[in-house]
């Protein structure tokens, strides 16, 4: 068996990387749909699910390799002939098939790949240089829209594998020729090709029929994201002496041993703040926390589900503290209202005032069991007890 393609027959590299593709389609997408559908209530049901999307998204890297690989081996190679040349309209529909299934094998595992970037949290890739690529952005929106077009691409794929297949077995077992025979491993002597029409049409009707299919995912994609958009921030602004111009109330927790960091987008604050203490105290404050204003990477409906935030029956958190000097800064001393349950916190923070201008910074530890959240997941390897909250924000002295 010579490794290189010929006129007539497929050399053994270019079979390996037929074999090793379907092998690894094959692979891929069950996996992907087992996975999509199975319930994650509980440790164990997240801990399979995201075992098992990280075994098909680190094959699908593998698939893109593979893809780029065999695409580079077959350009440096003659193609064979097609068995059946002479029937035009099955040679077009063979060299068609050819052609989504290259742009499927690039375009499938690429758009998963660019969604696994642009998001954070659950199911790693295992390759070492999986978990982000260059120039795409951690956004929950870009993540949206290649989600919708790796569903159209992997649809696509299946029909083109499907006629491939069915195109297969018919040559091998209605036209009884060698079609298939000249992919396997087997030493059979080299068919008489009848005359080869070369054309560039079938490739270009591909092309046609793949950016239709990449609009239609993008179609979707907006479609997705208008679907899920939240509404406005729909917090009321809070009376305060001090007024929030800008700031950020940041999450951060472990996630099957990796870091996941997200938001709250919608929150007010009442804060009443003197230099000089009166009573022990420089002041209070009072914060509100739109609870669906949360994003948290891939896990953010999750997050706001029953078993965590729960935000249909609790769509709002309150921290209602006094602000007390302490040796390095201050710290705001008073109670967290998360999903009804109230537990003392005490926020720890720097504070820089010039003129009229604030900023304020401060981190604190929390742990989720205190407020019921995630109670179904008891084990730290799935979702750690601690949640750091971050608050950074500047505010303007309000006028008299």
């Amino acid at each position: 068996m010579t490794f290189t393609n010929t006129e007539t027959r497929y050399g053994g590299i270019t079979k390996i990387f037929h074999w090793l593709t379907a092998l690894l389609i094959l692979s891929m997408i069950p996996l992907g749909m087992i996975a999509k559908d199975m319930p994650f209530g509980t440790d164990a049901e997240l801990a399979q699910k995201a075992l098992l999307f990280s075994v098909h998204k680190t094959v699908g890297v593998a698939v893109f390799a593979v893809a780029l690989a065999r695409i580079l081996w077959a350009a440096s190679q003659p193609r064979p002939g097609l068995l059946n040349a002479d029937n035009k309209p099955e040679a077009f529909l063979a060299e068609l098939v050819h052609w989504l299934l290259y742009a499927s094998l690039v375009l499938v595992p690429l758009t998963g790949w660019i969604e696994h970037a642009a998001t954070s949290g659950f199911a790693p890739i295992w390759w070492p240089f999986g978990q982000s690529l260059p120039f795409i952005p951690k956004d929950e929106a870009l993540a949206h829209r290649f989600a919708a077009l790796h569903s159209v691409a992997a649809k696509a794929l299946l029909f083109a594998v499907a006629l491939h297949f069915v195109g297969a077995l018919k040559h091998h077992v209605i036209d009884r020729d060698a079609t298939l025979r000249r992919m396997l491993f087997l030493s059979i002597p080299d068919p008489v090709l009848p005359h080869q029409n070369h054309s560039a049409l079938p490739g270009i009707v591909a092309g046609a029929l793949y950016a239709a299919v990449l609009g239609l995912g993008v179609t979707l994609g907006f479609a997705e994201e208008a679907k899920n958009q939240r509404p406005a921030p729909g917090l009321d602004q809070l009376a305060s002496d001090w007024i929030v111009t800008e700031g950020r109330i940041g999450i951060a927790l472990s996630q099957f041993g990796n870091a996941l960091e997200g938001q709250f987008d919608d929150w007010t604050a009442a804060i009443a703040f003197d230099e000089t203490p009166v009573d022990g105290k420089n002041g209070t404050v009072e914060a509100r926390i739109n609870i669906g204003s949360l994003t948290l990477g891939s896990v953010t409906q999750q997050a706001l589900g029953a078993d965590f935030f729960n935000v249909s029956g609790f769509p709002t958190a309150t921290f209602a503290a006094d602000i007390l000097p302490v040796e390095r800064g201050y710290i705001a001393r008073g109670t967290l209202t998360l999903k009804g349950h109230e537990v003392p916190v005490d926020l720890p923070f720097t504070l820089v005032i010039e003129g009229d201008t604030a900023q304020m910074s401060g981190t604190v530890a929390l742990d989720r069991r205190s407020y019921g959240i995630g109670e179904t997941y008891a084990d730290e390897s799935t979702i750690g007890f601690g949640v750091a909250v971050s608050i950074a924000l500047t505010a303007k002295r309000s006028p008299p």
